[in-house]
């Protein structure tokens, strides 16, 4: 989950720890503060939730964000939480929320995840390094489809913003707070083979924001029909989308894992 906070905005932590629980591969934030941009990294997302808010009460006047990862490409580690500096330049970085393109897509031997080869190799330079023009802000969303969404923060004085958010409308305006997606509610969710929670997912789709509506056989979204992760439709996700592991076998028995009879470990399981 991708969070975007304006200035003078707080962070609501229980929002970031609802959001936290259902992305637990790594936690990171980033601060506009005068100058420069304080960021922060870390795996345990209490600690990193508690850092981000003690350091936004003290520089409060800049945007911010503040992201939870669940991995679909790279290694999971503090080196691919997001956000990252865009080229070499500490003074702007991104932050992403979905599955890239393939061509932003590692490939074999590359340990890093679809966002920082973006923040690495597609954004430092043109055509997608000119933000605040609008054929630019096109580009790149018509790049990004309709299900990624995208923060920059930024204090280099060539730009005219120092925020800015791509696909806002996918996302949602909640509390003077931008989310990219529902996870920062609170959710009971049924953890039983059958359930979209099950699969490690929230019970709303990632595109068009609708509740409760993933079919759980085939795993797209009852309401837009496409895939709640990715946005693509039946036969066009992503390599690393979670649909593509819907009809994996179970481990211990090889039948159907939606259906198979063994117990879940630790009360459920995420793809």
């Amino acid at each position: 989950m991708l969070t975007y906070l304006p200035e003078a905005i707080q962070p609501d932590v229980e929002a970031l720890g609802n959001g936290a629980s259902h992305n637990d591969n790594g936690h990171g934030y980033a601060i506009v503060a005068n100058d420069r941009i304080i960021t922060g990294r870390g795996m345990q997302d209490s600690v990193v939730i508690e850092e981000f808010a003690a350091l936004r009460r003290l520089h409060p006047d800049g945007p911010a964000l503040f992201h939870s990862r669940l991995a679909t490409h790279g290694s999971i580690g503090e080196a691919n939480n997001h956000p990252f500096p865009v080229g070499a330049d500490a003074r702007t970085v991104l932050a992403h929320n979905g599955i890239l393109p393939v061509e932003a897509q590692p490939g074999k031997g590359d340990d890093r995840s679809d966002t920082r080869i973006a923040a690495d190799e597609f954004f430092p330079s043109d055509p997608f390094s000119s933000f605040d023009r609008p054929a630019t802000r096109k580009l790149i969303e018509r790049w990004l489809g309709r299900s990624n969404k995208i923060v920059i923060l930024t204090v280099d004085p060539r730009y005219h913003y120092s925020g800015y958010i791509f696909n806002e409308q996918a996302g949602i305006w909640h509390g003077n707070s931008w989310y990219s997606n529902y996870d920062f509610e609170y959710h009971y969710s049924d953890l039983r083979p059958g359930h979209a929670a099950w699969w490690g997912i929230d019970d709303g789709c990632m595109f068009c924001c609708a509740n409760d509506c993933i079919d759980p056989e085939t795993g797209l979204c009852l309401s837009c029909g496409f895939c709640p992760m990715c946005g693509g439709e039946e036969s066009e996700c992503g390599r690393g989308c979670y649909r593509l592991f819907l009809t994996a076998p179970c481990d211990g028995c090889g039948s159907d894992i939606r259906s198979c009879p063994c117990p879940l470990p630790d009360q459920h399981l995420t793809t």
